[in-house]
């Protein structure tokens, strides 16, 4: 017997993908139906390791996931966030070892979806704002200013600034912790009215 976070669970898992629909479609979306579970992950759990063969993509129900790589010096390069409605993933193909960690920041709880299903209909609109997301982020990361690097951070991912530690932001924006708080510093003087 399912609980009644079960049920809700189910239910916002069901709910993007049950409107009637008719032919081939009707039968992609049951089909992504069968190939998706459901995975509750705590706070620093791992879902996915480097080196790790035939992963998933990971639609974020509820909480807050990041994948991330590690250098050869230990430094963690935080590749994307992963805020509720959106899709993570590593884009290595089936057989091959993937090459980011992904892990929950917050509890979490993620739709574990095969990766030939993410590319479904549903899930299309999803891949292209994640797309459109890390493009912009590597133009910006060749040649502008951290501080509007900062500022593109704060519009992509709106809610996140107060859920995740300072170190982490500046691991996403290829700055140090101390650069950030520069470019917090320059931001809030912009901010201020000029003295009179």
């Amino acid at each position: 017997m399912l609980t009644s976070f079960g049920r809700w669970c189910l239910l916002s898992l069901v709910h993007p993908w049950w409107p009637a629909v008719t032919g081939s479609y009707a039968n992609l979306r049951l089909l992504a139906l069968n190939n998706v579970k459901i995975k509750f992950v705590k706070k620093g759990e791992f879902i996915q390791r480097e080196g790790d063969v035939d992963t998933f993509a990971y639609e974020v129900k509820s909480g807050l996931i990041r994948s991330y790589t590690i250098d050869r010096k230990g430094r963690e390069h935080i590749f994307m966030f992963g805020p509720e409605g959106w899709v993570v993933a590593d884009s290595t193909e089936s057989g091959v070892a993937a090459e980011l960690f992904i892990d929950a920041v917050e509890d979490s709880v993620v739709a574990v979806i095969e990766k030939d299903v993410v590319l479904a209909r549903e899930h299309v609109d999803k891949l292209i704002k994640r797309l459109s997301v890390l493009q912009t982020r590597v133009l910006m990361l060749m040649g502008t200013p951290a501080i509007e690097r900062f500022d593109h951070f704060q519009r992509t991912y709106p809610d996140i600034m107060q859920r995740v530690p300072q170190r982490m932001v500046a691991s996403y924006l290829g700055i140090t912790p101390e650069a950030l708080s520069k470019a917090k510093a320059e931001q809030a003087a912009k901010l201020r009215p000029p003295r009179s």
